[in-house]
């Protein structure tokens, strides 16, 4: 009888053990699943950090005249962070070299002038071949590289929709929260 019992109690319990990935659990989508450095730092963070959120991806630069657009980036990282909502920020020199080739000054720069406070990550490419892992799976992804600084690329949560706006598109323009507001 003390067997019979044990051995049911065994079954009961393997039965309610769940081997493997979750159902209700999204895997890391391979386009985001890259270790990239954070800006002037040693360390890296994987962007799968983020695969739950709406993403807004933006090649940014201190010297360009769209500099200005890192205010309104801010004040959208604000408004939606607790939504689900993130805007990582990738500093770039690819535009004529208009991003500082220190680190620390770019992170000064942004941190001074504009507050950021949205994820930053280390000065790399973001086109080409030289573009860093995640721009070129990005670039893949969207079937467009981009042009200027401050392409923002908008990123559903389940990575099915992306959304390209030129640097002329500002952060604040309703094109672009309307698909935020839709893809939240």
């Amino acid at each position: 009888m003390k067997v019979l019992f044990l051995t049911i109690l065994t079954v009961f319990s393997l039965s309610t053990l769940s081997f493997g990935p979750k159902s209700d659990s999204i895997e890391c989508p391979s386009y985001l699943d890259h270790e990239i450095r954070i800006l002037d730092s040693q360390s890296y963070e994987n962007l799968c950090k983020y695969k739950d959120k709406v993403i807004m991806v933006v090649n940014v630069a201190s010297r360009c005249g769209f500099t200005y657009q890192y205010e309104n980036l801010q004040k959208l990282y604000a408004k939606y962070n607790n939504e689900d909502f993130v805007i990582l920020g990738f500093p770039s020199r690819d535009f004529m070299y208009q991003e500082y080739n220190d680190e620390e000054k770019v992170k000064e720069f942004c941190n001074s002038n504009y507050g950021v406070s949205f994820p930053l990550f280390a000065t790399s490419s973001v086109r080409g071949d030289k573009a860093n892992d995640f721009y070129k799976s990005l670039n893949a992804k969207t079937g467009k590289a981009p042009s200027w600084n401050f392409t923002k690329i908008l990123i559903s949560k389940n990575g099915r929709e992306t959304h390209v706006f030129s640097s002329n598109v500002e952060p604040d323009d309703l094109s672009i929260l309307s698909k935020i507001e839709k893809l939240l």
